[in-house]
């Protein structure tokens, strides 16, 4: 099928009868800017050179995340080096640009032709497929064929977008996105020939080919990480001497005594020193090599961005200084826009590391439709992975379970890039990314089911059924990749499987909820502990300047306190494994037969509790991969032993007792009380009181014993567990790093309780914030390029300025289209620029040939932005940015343009909502 293009297009204009066309008012800025806001303009022009940050990446891609200049890729800029001076959006020449000094390099000119009856005609080659607001009212009414690149995508590797705090997080434009999507499956499915048939099953099939691409390559991941941590892990002890690389269990399997294995102590048996001195020696050094190696590989992932608004941090630092924003004062925000700031104000620098922490927090606001360029990158990937072996091996109080979500997560992105559909639309790309981190936890923990949960529960911000399938998918791909891979030479796709063949009694049902109670308990303590460990001991200058220094201590503590108890000695998935166990499968002499060995037992764990609940505390923050998962489960898993071990001395002391009546008699211990079950019970309750997942926990539970007879008790202690640590601490590890982090997360999640109206956060109409046509089309590029820097020093830097003619909202243009048309201008300082709205459209279009006139912002503007009454309630805004992610909504009264509201404005309005406990506790 042959499309037809239209062959002429033609744009009329009629001036109103007092304005003349090419008249001298119209090569002017508009009377609308008084003397004062031109005084605060030369203050931003002056101040610029400092506030706009520099560009982590160097080049710029082939393709833009411009809505309006894919019709442009041929003239883009070539690929160079960007610094402080450099324009984000370059000349089509390659032409490094200035935001503050116009550009002297060509002589002064007008580019605009005028006519004879004061009309404009159009470039031949001009398009108007770049506004997506146009681009849907003329799609529906001329019939007219769009192809994909006709509309701009949102991408995550463009210069504009790489900014700290606001400047830094740019919002996907979701509704975009899946209108851009429309068009091109439109085009797609409008070829009905053969060939038109193959190409719509191909790109169908795009999707699960990706997931499933994306399930083999991280369960590889997961493969690689977790047999070369378990060998470098056992070096701590001693090595094979059949080959250094070759874990304990490798080197000795199946034999009890392994002549093979030699400890360091044996090894240098000849120095005169006692061999156990030697094995603690060597442990803590090992111990602190691997973690000061970890640390090392993290650091060269360091990031500074400078920038006029400020993140505390972009890792699991729960002690860094939160910044105040402009505005903020110590008693109360404020919710509208402010003023720029004075000449004198510098930007505040903000360091992070992509590849410290679990990343669950920072993949959680990248999937509600914000962007933090690097962190799904190559290299976030590989020096994660790499140092991730080295964090585990050491022995520290840590797990690999959540950078496995960040890492699928970056396997996702880098994957996404196979296929244009999912690479140039950012809205597709989220749905990929919610599958890879869902395949991350499925290789962590063995269940398929209960990755698909947890993305679902946790870290996606928009999940249609189509993504729940393929998340689906994606994880039973990783599953059975892992599985065929057989990292643990046990058939088992994680070390800590287990399995119950014994069911509970109903007197247990009391322990469980108790279970419930202590393990979210614990867990609120537990958040409430890093708070103050991080506030205080990490805020003394030399921690908080010397990050290796903190790592350097924390490991020096955890081998010298944990050599000495065979608990804390375990990695933590071999410890879960051995508390979890029935004493069929438990050989850790965690099996007393009487009441005597149960104390002895229980004095044993309880030491271990101690020392693995502080070592978990001081040990999550630092700079190496780390989660808090599996050892906030070990931690729990210790006390619900306890518990049990302490049920199980009252059977033994008392087994004739009425409560006790349902137990066999003389079948041991173990013949009435598992206590395994009760240390997973409590492990997966406090879990849930540090993360508060609920229904993902339970299967996650239900996936690692395959027992249905104990589904109830775990849910039933999830539950419990969630109420509790609910009601002790409102927010979740990872909330509380969201919020002290002050990421621009618009939680969907939550129900604010609104007791104002949109007006009441609309910030007053002010000349710098609107283009005003009411005199003229015409504007001066100049005035334009003041406008955009006041968005950007209000951290607006993926906002709009609306068009208004005599005080009525006609359009609006994103400020990233609008700077992008500006850095094309060749003689910024004498151009003038059309933003006429009221255009008329005809299906024709001249000579091809012809170069587009880059005055001409026409194709750049929006007519139909989303706009709103300024009575509008507040739940009505909400529901508009939470369910159709818009950016910014235009405020009218009685028909006349009223304001602008941003959504990182309101983002900041619900947070301090929440602060004063407005929300709805259900």
């Amino acid at each position: 099928m042959t499309d037809k293009r239209p062959s002429r297009l033609r744009l009329s204009y009629a001036p109103p009868p007092h304005i003349m066309p090419r008249s001298n008012s119209s090569q002017h800025p508009p009377q609308s800017l008084n003397e004062d806001d031109e005084s605060e303009d030369n203050i931003i022009s002056q101040t610029a050179s400092f506030l706009t940050p520099t560009s982590p990446a160097a080049t710029r891609r082939p393709y833009s995340a411009r809505t309006s200049d894919l019709d442009l890729r041929s003239r883009l800029p070539s690929r160079q080096l960007a610094d402080e001076q450099s324009s984000l959006l370059a000349f089509g020449d390659g032409a490094a640009r200035s935001y503050t000094e116009p550009n002297t390099a060509y002589p002064p000119r007008f580019s605009r032709r005028s006519t004879e009856n004061g009309s404009f005609r159009m470039p031949k080659n001009h398009s108007r497929a770049s506004s997506w607001g146009f681009r849907l009212a003329s799609a529906l009414g001329s019939g007219r064929k769009f192809t994909e690149n006709g509309m701009g995508e949102s991408k995550a590797s463009i210069f504009a977008d790489e900014r700290v705090w606001y400047d830094q997080f740019t919002s996907t434009d979701w509704v975009h996105d899946s209108i851009a999507d429309a068009f091109r499956v439109r085009d797609l499915r409008a070829r009905k020939d053969l060939r038109g048939r193959i190409h719509a099953w191909f790109d169908g099939a795009q999707g699960w080919i990706l997931v499933a691409v994306i399930g083999f390559i991280t369960a590889c991941i997961a493969y690689f990480v977790n047999t070369t941590e378990a060998s470098i892990f056992d070096l701590k002890e001693g090595y094979c001497k059949e080959g250094w690389y070759f874990s304990k269990t490798k080197c000795c399997y199946g034999q009890e005594d392994c002549p093979s294995w030699e400890s360091w102590g044996e090894r240098m048996n000849n120095t005169g020193v006692e061999r156990k001195w030697i094995d603690f020696v060597a442990y803590v050094f090992f111990v602190v090599a691997l973690s000061v190696g970890s640390c090392f590989l993290t650091l060269t992932t360091r990031t500074e961005i400078p920038s006029s608004f400020s993140l505390s941090t972009l890792d699991e630092n729960l002690g860094a200084d939160k910044q105040k924003h402009r505005g903020e004062t110590d008693d109360k925000r404020e919710l509208s826009p402010t003023e720029p700031r004075s000449v004198e104000a510098k930007p505040s620098t903000m360091v992070y590391y992509p590849a410290a922490g679990s990343g669950v927090a920072e993949v959680k606001v990248i999937l509600s439709g914000f962007v933090v360029h690097g962190y799904l990158g190559v290299r976030t990937l590989v020096v994660k992975t790499l140092a991730l072996i080295l964090s585990i091996s050491s022995g520290l109080s840590l797990g690999k379970e959540g950078p496995y979500v960040h890492i699928a997560t970056c396997v996702g992105n880098i994957a996404c890039r196979l296929f244009s559909k999912y690479n140039h639309n950012d809205g597709k790309r989220r749905e990929v990314l919610s599958a890879s981190a869902a395949s991350g936890v499925g290789v962590a923990f063995g269940a398929p089911i209960g990755g698909v949960l947890f993305s679902l529960e946790e870290v996606s911000y928009y999940f249609p059924p189509k993504t729940l399938f393929r998340t689906f998918f994606c994880c039973i791909v990783a599953a059975l990749s892992l599985k065929f891979l057989n990292p643990y030479s046990t058939g088992k796709i994680v070390i800590f499987e287990v399995r119950y063949v014994t069911d509970w009694r109903f007197f247990e049902m009391i322990v469980f909820v108790l279970l419930g109670m202590f393990g979210g308990a614990l867990g609120a303590l537990f958040i409430k502990a890093c708070r103050i460990w991080a506030r205080t001991f990490r805020r003394i200058s030399i921690i908080k300047n010397w990050p290796v220094l903190e790592v350097v201590l924390v490991a020096l503590v955890t081998g010298i306190v944990s050599f000495w108890n065979r608990y804390t000695k375990l990695a933590v998935t071999e410890l879960l494994f051995e508390l979890a166990s029935p004493c069929e499968d438990n050989i850790s002499g965690l099996c007393p037969q009487d009441g005597e060995e149960i104390l002895r037992v229980l004095r044993y764990l309880c030491i271990a509790f101690v020392i693995k609940a502080i070592l978990t505390t001081i040990t999550f923050g630092i700079k190496v991969p780390a989660g808090i998962y599996v050892p906030s489960m070990v931690v729990g898993g210790l006390m619900g032993r306890i518990v049990g071990h302490l049920v199980q001395y009252l059977v033994v002391m008392h087994p004739d007792n009425a409560i006790f009546s349902g137990c066999p008699k003389g079948g041991g211990p173990e013949g009435c009380i598992t206590p395994g079950v009760y240390a997973l019970v409590a492990a997966g309750a406090t879990m849930c009181g540090v993360t508060r997942l609920s229904v993902t926990l339970a299967v996650i539970l239900f996936e690692l014993t395959g027992s249905l007879d104990h589904v109830l008790p775990f849910s039933l202690s999830v539950l419990v567990a969630k109420w509790t640590a609910d009601a002790l601490e409102p927010l979740s590890i990872y909330d509380l790093l969201t919020d002290m982090n002050s990421y621009p997360l618009l939680d969907n999640k939550i129900r604010p309780i609104f007791t104002s109206e949109l007006g009441d956060i609309t910030a007053k109409v002010r000349p710098h914030r609107i283009i005003d046509i009411s005199n003229s089309p015409l504007i001066s590029a100049q005035v334009l390029r003041r406008k955009l820097e006041h968005l950007h020093d209000a951290g607006e830097i993926d906002g709009g300025l609306p068009v208004v003619r005599h005080g009525v909202l006609v359009g609006l243009i994103p400020a990233p289209d609008l700077e992008f048309a500006l850095d094309k201008l060749d003689d910024e300082e004498q151009s003038l620029c059309l933003m006429a709205t009221n255009v008329t459209w005809h299906e024709h279009i001249e000579d091809e040939e012809q170069e587009q006139d880059p005055t001409d912002f026409t194709p750049y503007i929006d007519p139909a932005p989303v706009a709103l009454d300024i009575h509008s309630p507040m739940d009505l805004v909400f529901q508009c940015f939470v369910k159709l992610g818009l950016r910014y909504i235009c405020v009218s009264r009685d028909g006349q343009y009223a304001g602008l509201v941003h959504k990182k404005s309101f983002v900041k309005y619900i947070k301090e909502l929440e602060e004063a406990g407005l929300t709805d506790p259900a």
